[in-house]
């Protein structure tokens, strides 16, 4: 059974940057889509950033505008997330998902896997 596992999430000012990791286990990385959601509270669970089987990235979501990178290590069977100039508003809990096929999507339904989250609160 596949298992993800975050870290790298803190507590930041305004204009930092993070790095979010997710370890995977029991899942090759080069055969599914990996994503990174984000939560906020009140509000829904949003994808933000998600790279195919074959390491291609799909369009950032218009809510992170290229300031958010995605990338991963096959090797570590790791994922990342680069996030760049953070805001207040990018406060949220962060999950990393392994999609149940090997193209992109943001829909929750298609997720296969889901990790426990990372907390990144941005202060002004």
């Amino acid at each position: 059974q596949a298992q993800l596992v975050e870290s790298g999430g803190g507590a930041v000012l305004s204009g930092g940057s993070l790095r979010l990791s997710c370890a995977a286990s029991g899942l090759r990385l080069d055969y599914y889509a990996m994503a990174w959601f984000r939560q906020a509270p009140g509000k829904e669970r949003e994808g933000v950033a998600c790279i195919n089987s074959r390491g291609f990235t799909s369009d950032d979501a218009d809510s992170v505008a290229s300031r958010f990178t995605i990338s991963r290590d096959n090797a570590k069977n790791t994922v990342y997330l680069q996030v760049h100039s953070l805001k207040p508003d990018d406060t949220a809990v962060y999950y990393c998902a392994a999609i149940s096929g090997p193209e992109c999507t943001y829909y929750t339904t298609t997720v296969g896997s889901w990790g426990q989250g990372t907390h990144v609160t941005v202060s002004s």
